[in-house]
This record gives structure tokens, C-alpha cells and sequence, in this order.
């Protein structure tokens, strides 16, 4: 099934799962999943109705029993501890693991890779990097149910930022794709995960973050260290989520319950893209941030040194090659190339 028809399903509410996936949800014996999220308490609301949802289309025979960040494995680890079997589900975004899998930085949204959500969802489905994506995570005993589109990725810091050279006094947390970029303005980066970005902040640790947009700035307060925003323009959306389930633990349930799985997630992908997007356009009417963005040059120089990344990512494996083909076929065909 195509996500967009799992969308579709999502929309119209659980409710419409078949009656016969229910009743024989309940001869099954009940199975718990545990699932970590990078997300800490602020996103509580949301990963809950996420749970309900499963728990309610199997009758309570299958649950997900949903982790804060870095409550059972570091945050960096979840993908290689799904494919172990440590925990059974993760929330997480690639760019915490590029080392361990060749595609994560590319699938987890290289700068100037798509300018918009439509754009970046037809990439994934019509044009196959999807499967590409998929077919890496299944070599890890992995099962890659599919792509959260986050909102904005930009910059916070402690101090204003009018162009790149202002970032030279400071020390970035950035992610590796982004840090080589940096590196070429001579920024100086470091990497801590998202649990960490408060008291990295407060301490004097990091300078600033390039981490998501107002909404996820907002809700882990870290306005009360930084409060000042640059809109960066280097890709829109700005980070890609997604959701892994063991390869194994997959395969042992049944067809009812994987399709309980996939429609409640495909909801959940739904909600979670709106409720980052919109959430930044509110947060950042509260008052809480000082607002900005890097002059139109800089950006398109960002942008251009993405150009290397690219290429970077493309030697790594011809599978790499073959998704980078995808990206700049999908550049040419949208005049950004």
C-alpha cells in the first residue's frame, strides 16, 4: 500500500479499520512494543495518540509502550539497537547515525535536496528513494516503515547572527552533513543530541544549534539560553524523521496487526509534519524569539557547498549514487540545477 493511501485511510480515523481486524486481534495474545524516541516530554501529546490508535484498532492486543530520548539507549544508537533487538521500535532522524548506514544522510535530508513537502514526498514515493531507503535499513534487520517530514531547520544562538562570519566566534551543534559544511566557512561545529541541547546552551558548551525550527526551540525552552532565530534557506522541509521497527519482531506479527502498524503510523507521519509546521509559525509569535534571516547570498552559498556533500555521499555505495541521481534529476526537473 502507497503511503498517500495510508494518508488517505489515516484521515478518515482508525474507526474505518475492517471490523474482521479486530476480532482477530483479539484471539491473539497481546504483544508490547517498545519504542524510543529522540523526543522528550514535549511531544507527549502527540506520541501518545499514536499509541492509543494501536492499542485501539487491535482491541488491546498490540500495544507500543513509547520511550523518551535517551531513556533506553542513547539517542544515536536506537537504529543498531532496533536491529539487535535491544528495543523494538525507534523514532529517530539518520543524521545521528551516517556512520553506520550509507544512506542516512540522505535520507535524512541533505541541504537543498527538495524546497517543499509535496516535492519532497514525491522524491520519496514516485520517484523510488524510498525503496533505496528501505532496502539499506532491511540489510540491518530493520524495518523501515517510512519518512516523517519535519518543519524548518535553522539556527538559534545566544547572540545575533547578520552573515556566516558572525558564526566563526561562535561553536555550532550541528549535525555531520551539516558540519562539513560549516567547516568550509571555517564555523566551528560539535554534535550533541537533542537531550542535550539545554544544558549545552546554558553551560557555555555550545553557542548556538541547528537543530529544527521555533516550534521544537519553544517547546524545550531553549529560549531561556538562546533566543535569537535565522532562517537559513537551505532546505525545506528541513529534517526528515522516521519510524524503524526489528526486522524480526515484523515478521512475527500478523498481517492484521502490520497493517494496524502502518495506518497508525501513516496518521501519525500526518500529524506530527502539521504540528511541527504549524507549531513554528506560532512559536515564533510568542515573543520569545528575536526573528532573522541570513541575507539571500549567504544562503545560496550554503547551498552551493551542499554541492560537495552530495558528491561525497554519492561515492559511498552505488546505492548512494543511484539516490543522488534521484535528487538531481528532481533538481533539474524544478529548474535548481
Amino acid at each position: 500500500m502507497k503511503r498517500r493511501d495510508l494518508l488517505k485511510t489515516a484521515a478518515a480515523g482508525l474507526v474505518a479499520a475492517p471490523m474482521a481486524m479486530s476480532i482477530a486481534s483479539q484471539a491473539q495474545a497481546a504483544t508490547s512494543l517498545r519504542m524510543q524516541t529522540y523526543w522528550g516530554k514535549e511531544a507527549n501529546d502527540i506520541f501518545k495518540e499514536f499509541t492509543d490508535d494501536v492499542k485501539s484498532a487491535s482491541n488491546k492486543a498490540l500495544k507500543v509502550r513509547r520511550y523518551t530520548g535517551g531513556s533506553l539507549v542513547p539517542d544515536a544508537e536506537m537504529f543498531k539497537a532496533v536491529g539487535s533487538g535491544t528495543i523494538d521500535m525507534c523514532q529517530g532522524y539518520a543524521g545521528y547515525w551516517p556512520g553506520q548506514l550509507d544512506i542516512a544522510s540522505i535520507e535524512a535530508g541533505l541541504p537543498a535536496a527538495w524546497t517543499n513537502y509535496d516535492e519532497a514526498m514525491y522524491i520519496m514515493e514516485s520517484k523510488g528513494l524510498i525503496d533505496l531507503i528501505r532496502e539499506a535499513y532491511a540489510e540491518q534487520n530493520v524495518h523501515y516503515l517510512g519518512p516523517i517530514m519535519g518543519g524548518p531547520f535553522d539556527l538559534l544562538t545566544k547572540k545575533p547572527v547578520n552573515s556566516l562570519d558572525d558564526l566563526k566566534k561562535m561553536k555550532i551543534r550541528a549535525t555531520p552533513s551539516i558540519a562539513k559544511i560549516l567547516d568550509q566557512f571555517g564555523i566551528p561545529t560539535v554534535f550533541l543530541p537533542g537531550s542535550e541541547l539545554y544544558v549545552g546552551l546554558s553551560t557555555g558548551a555550545i553557542d548556538g544549534v541547528i537543530y529544527a525550527g521555533t516550534n521544537e526551540y519553544l517547546s524545550m525552552k531553549l529560549y531561556e539560553t538562546a533566543k535569537y532565530y535565522t532562517s537559513l534557506n537551505m532546505v525545506s522541509p528541513g529534517y526528515t524523521d522516521q519510524m524503524l521497527i526489528n526486522m524480526d519482531k515484523w515478521k512475527s506479527l500478523s498481517d492484521s496487526h502490520r497493517t494496524i502498524i502502518e495506518t497508525s503510523f501513516a496518521k501519525h507521519a500526518a500529524k506530527m509534519h502539521n504540528w511541527m509546521v504549524s507549531g513554528s509559525i506560532d512559536a515564533s509569535t510568542t515573543g520569545k524569539f528575536e526573528m532573522g534571516s541570513l541575507n539571500a547570498e549567504d544562503s545560496a552559498r550554503l547551498r552551493n557547498a551542499a554541492k560537495v556533500i552530495w558528491e561525497e555521499e554519492a561515492a559511498r555505495s552505488d546505492r548512494n549514487r543511484k539516490a543522488i541521481d534521484i535528487l538531481t534529476e528532481a533538481a533539474k526537473a524544478t529548474g535548481r540545477a
